[in-house]
């Protein structure tokens, strides 16, 4: 069981707001998640991955892949207090599922 976390690396954020998208994705899916698949995960180390999007439309798409594969997943966009427009689309958490499953999705992105 794992977790991916894709980032929008076309944003330039600081490290600080990468780290607070990047826990607003997570949290988010794992509500997302079935009872079984969330306490597997907790159970086995919550085992994350945090790749890297070039924009908006790359999350989408896998974002729609994922709903397609009947995956937990959420998209953050900015409340706008402090970096990006009030809007903004940042990142996007698939997860957590089974490695392999998640895999067919993000295996293609490099690491953050």
């Amino acid at each position: 069981m794992k977790q991916a976390i894709v980032a929008r690396a076309d944003l330039n954020m600081g490290e600080g707001k990468l780290a607070a998208q990047v826990a607003h994705a997570s949290l988010s899916a794992v509500e997302d998640a079935d009872g079984t698949a969330k306490r597997e995960w907790q159970g086995s180390g919550q085992k994350k991955i945090v790749l890297q999007a070039n924009g908006e439309d790359q999350l989408f798409e896998l974002a729609d892949r994922a709903e397609r594969a009947g995956l937990p997943h959420a998209i953050v966009r900015d409340a706008g207090h402090t970096q990006l427009e009030p809007g903004t689309v940042t990142a996007l958490a698939i997860g957590p599922a089974s490695e392999r499953a998640v895999d067919e999705i993000t295996g293609d992105l490099s690491l953050y």
